[in-house]
């Protein structure tokens, strides 16, 4: 079983790809968590551009996606919204939309603020996306609050009901993508 992660930050100490890197760690046995670093490499949307199988950091996350059993994003809140190089790269991958990898693609989005409402407005932002692409969002959720506070200089996760909410997220998007397998092999 292999989960695609995608940070929506590109920032070196981002608290979300901490989140990611926590549901790596934790992930259930026997799942492997691939974190995506190549987002700052696709370049904007255009049409024009969306030739063949696209340019090559289009062609890697298209195919990234088409090869994991299902995703897991976690995405700051800029201005009330998603960051837009995550909006750019969930564009690209959603082209063509007869053959884009993220239709019924089970997808759980998490995210963290430095503020007090654990990017909710970017999630459900995020989720009307991945909805509209065709990928399955999945019912789990994590919101981290004033996330400075949250880490140690380490990197980890102080709190258990946070980590908990990780775990559980992580797992819900194995337990679709468990039963994505369970169909294929009965058809």
């Amino acid at each position: 079983m292999r989960l695609l992660a995608i940070s929506g930050s590109l920032r070196a100490d981002s608290h979300n790809s901490r989140l990611l890197r926590i549901a790596a760690e934790e992930a259930p046995v026997g799942v492997e968590v691939e974190i995506y670093d190549g987002l700052a490499d696709i370049p904007p949307y255009d049409a024009d551009n969306d030739t063949g199988l696209g340019p090559a950091p289009v062609r890697e996350l298209r195919e990234l996606i088409a090869e994991s059993d299902g995703l897991i994003f976690a995405t700051p809140e800029y201005n009330s919204s998603i960051p837009g190089v995550l909006k750019n790269g969930i564009d690209w991958a959603s082209r063509p939309r007869a053959t884009t990898p993220l239709a019924g693609k089970p997808a759980a989005v998490m995210g963290a603020t430095t503020g007090h409402f654990g990017a909710v407005w970017a999630q459900a932002e995020l989720k009307k996306v991945l909805g509209s692409t065709g990928a399955r969002v999945v019912d789990a959720e994590v919101s981290l609050a004033l996330a400075d506070d949250a880490f140690d200089s380490r990197g980890n996760l102080g709190d258990e009901p946070t980590l908990q909410a990780v775990r559980d997220l992580t797992s819900a998007v194995v337990a679709e993508a468990e039963h994505d397998r369970e169909l294929a092999l009965a058809a």
